[in-house]
């Protein structure tokens, strides 16, 4: 008797169909040409892997399931033909099976667990009515195969058992009382190739599921890395936009103010205010428009190089124009471009909140290095002019996301004789971390 789970040759049955033309293990390996995509499953899989649920379960899989349909049909009239004499003729009832188990496989990719348990069940009634060995096990692969990749892995190996189960019953026990009369039992010796093509079918199974749960978990992890870097270059541009119209708007609005109140009884001191005004406003636009060419030139450098501290001597010219004297201390030393533009624009915020938010119209900026770091110290003498002292929760949040991007850290706050200082310690090496110990 033949094994009837994957046509092993029985001690007194010819060799398996599959060898004599009747098709079998060979589009086991290869896999089913109607499949969307086919093999290799290690380059991507087939689409319908990707899809969700309710999208693969929209439509039934018509175009895979009618090449197999015909697969199994040919084959199994072909294993007949061989067969002859040896297996039950396959007669109205055979091709009934043979039908029913390929046609469930239309709804694999909906009821996966009810297509696996109904190809195994077509399997065991065509095996116990002795009918010829062919491809009609090949539809028990596919359904298990289908509902392993799925998540229902349970499941299928319960069908697989169960045909299993099936098969050892009528080859050792129940074939006396089952067609083909006068058929043998087979010896337990068969039992081994037919464990092992069923550890076969279930671990290349397991490897596709495997394989798509990692693809799954590959493309989350590209999106969710797409939507941090989409929002790291939104709150890099707005840091930007903030810094830049921040200051020059702040030096804008109290020039206009002094503008307008001299501008009957001192017509020459409001048009040094409306100089400013154009000035400031002209270097506004200069660095909005630097932004946003970096936006429309996708990859590429930007056209002007960033600001530093070197140009710190033109942050005081312009924040005299504001009426704020600013005492400079120190030299900054040489440092990288990331650290140079987040310095430089720590400074521009700290000078704009004493404008708009200080009643003092002195400040000092100290600049001294200490212990591989740049210490920044922005100080002014108060009295804060409104609720927002030191600044809006917007500018000394960008400081302080500027100062932790680079591994720094910032510290502001009213001093204890007074006024508003900014302290920011800057490392001078990528990868620096540095805790501000502030001096009073």
């Amino acid at each position: 008797m033949e094994d009837q789970g994957t046509g092993t040759p029985g001690p007194q049955r010819g060799g398996p169909p599959w060898r004599r033309g009747a098709g079998g293990p060979p589009d086991w390996r290869d896999g089913p040409h109607g499949w969307s995509g086919g093999p290799p499953w290690w380059r991507g899989g087939p689409p319908w892997w990707a899809r969700s649920g309710d999208e693969a379960g929209s439509r039934l899989p018509w175009r895979s399931t009618l090449p197999v349909t015909v697969f199994v049909l040919v084959g199994s009239n072909a294993a007949a033909q061989l067969q002859e004499g040896e297996r039950a003729s396959l007669g109205l009832f055979g091709r009934v099976l043979l039908l029913l188990g390929s046609g469930l496989l239309l709804w694999r990719q909906r009821y996966p667990v009810l297509v696996a348990f109904g190809t195994a069940a077509a399997a065991m009634l065509y095996l116990g009515a002795g009918y010829p060995y062919g491809p009609v096990f090949f539809t028990v692969a596919l359904g298990c195969f289908s509902a392993i990749v799925t998540g229902h892995r349970k499941a299928a190996w319960a069908a697989v058992g169960m045909l299993w189960v099936g098969h050892v019953l009528v080859a050792h026990w129940l074939y006396p009382w089952l067609p083909p009369s006068g058929d043998d039992g087979a010896p337990w010796g068969t039992e081994v190739p037919v464990a092992a093509w069923i550890i076969a079918i279930v671990a290349v199974s397991e490897l596709v599921r495997v394989r798509r749960e990692q693809w799954a978990r590959e493309r989350a992890e590209r999106a969710q890395a797409a939507r941090r870097r989409a929002d790291e270059e939104r709150l890099r541009i707005a840091r930007e936009l903030h810094d830049v119209l921040a200051h020059s708007i702040s030096v804008i609005n109290v020039q206009a103010g002094v503008g307008l109140a001299l501008l009957d009884s001192d017509p020459e001191q409001a048009r040094t205010a409306l100089t400013t005004i154009k000035a400031a406003s002209k270097e506004a636009l200069g660095e909005v428009r630097q932004v946003l060419d970096t936006l429309r030139t996708r990859g590429d450098a930007p056209r002007a190089p960033a600001p530093g501290l070197g140009r710190l001597p033109e942050l005081v010219e312009q924040a005299a124009g504001a009426g704020l004297t600013v005492q400079v201390e120190g030299e900054a030393p040489p440092l990288p471009p990331g650290a140079d533009l987040a310095a430089f624009r720590i400074v521009q915020e700290a000078l704009t909140n004493v404008v708009r938010h200080s009643g003092s119209r002195h400040a000092r900026v100290r600049l001294e290095r200490a212990a591989g770091a740049l210490r920044l110290r922005i100080d002014d003498d108060g009295p804060a002019t409104g609720a927002d002292a030191g600044g809006s929760g917007n500018g000394l949040a960008g400081m302080r996301e500027r100062a932790a991007a680079l591994g720094g850290t910032i510290e502001a706050g009213p001093r204890d004789d007074g006024g508003f200082r900014v302290l920011a310690v800057l490392p001078l090496e990528p990868g620096g971390s540095h805790e501000v110990k502030e001096d009073r």
